[in-house]
């Protein structure tokens, strides 16, 4: 959750402010803190490594539940 809003947050702040480079920090933002959820607490591996396309998806998926209220 954390990661997700931090990525909104930096596309809007280099739509308003520009600096495009930014937007290369956006996989370390993104998966930065899921990654430090798996290795840390959960003690297993993110399906990320694996299922790439999934794993973004299901992010956003559990991002949008999120917010509504699932």
């Amino acid at each position: 959750m954390v990661g997700s809003c931090l990525i909104i947050l930096l596309i809007f702040y280099v739509a308003v402010f520009g600096g495009l480079y930014l937007l290369l920090f956006m996989p370390l933002i993104g998966y930065g803190f899921a990654w430090i959820g798996h290795f840390i607490f959960e003690k297993n591996r993110p399906a990320t490594f694996v299922y790439p396309i999934y794993s973004f998806i299901g992010d956003w998926v559990m991002f949008r539940d999120m917010v509504i209220g699932n």
